[in-house]
């Protein structure tokens, strides 16, 4: 029996611009401001752009059972700078048309103040979230206009969300991984289909 490691990928979307918004914590006009901001982790039902011989999009209710993970919003996906944690209700998540919201209320931290900053200046725009998909939770299909497509149907564990600087270019290795396996299975099974055509023929021939 084969054992299957979950690894962690992390993508970038088109997502939208962040939002951020102020709020007085008390009706004290003296009391500091909480600062919030909300933007989409994931858009549904959306290709992406090339990742090294394939696309990819995420189908709605690809995050339906992991909605309920301790999840972290995080600056750049560094772990040194937790901005929010779904346990602790200064992370909340959801689901909705477009795709995977998040609204994370920042800390009174340097970096989560400097976060706010670049926000509101228009400096950090996007978005990105880090994941694990299942062997089963995914296809692969070719299309004739865009080629080879990876549909996520089913994310297996969220890590965390995170507002980035910029989009790195994805580590699609274990996509590609995936890719390869379902590419040599569809070949191993045309090859089949073929031999037991040929012997049909061959038995219909009295050959």
């Amino acid at each position: 029996m084969t054992t299957v490691v979950e690894v962690m990928e992390r993508r970038v979307q088109e997502t939208g611009k962040l939002e951020l918004r102020k709020q007085k914590r008390s009706d004290d006009e003296t009391s500091e401001s909480q600062i919030t901001i909300r933007g989409y982790a994931a858009v549904f039902n959306k290709l992406s752009f090339n990742l090294g011989g394939f696309r990819e999009q995420i189908a709605p209710g690809a995050f339906d059972g992991v909605m309920n993970d301790d999840v972290r919003a995080l600056f750049n996906h560094d772990p040194n700078f937790v901005l929010g944690r779904l346990c602790s209700g200064t992370l909340r998540l959801g689901q909705d048309a477009t795709g995977l919201w998040y609204e994370v209320d920042l800390p009174d931290t340097q970096v989560a103040e400097d976060l706010a900053e670049s926000i509101g200046r228009g400096d950090v725009t996007q978005s990105s979230f880090a994941f694990s998909v299942s062997y089963d939770g995914q296809s692969w299909d070719e299309d004739d206009e865009v080629g080879t497509v990876r549909t996520i149907v089913k994310i297996s564990r969220l890590y965390d969300v995170s507002p980035v600087t910029y989009p790195a270019y994805p580590d699609s290795t274990i996509a590609k991984r995936s890719m390869n396996e379902w590419r040599s299975k569809s070949t191993a099974k045309q090859q089949h289909e073929a031999v037991a055509s040929r012997k049909r023929q061959m038995k219909i021939l009295g050959i």
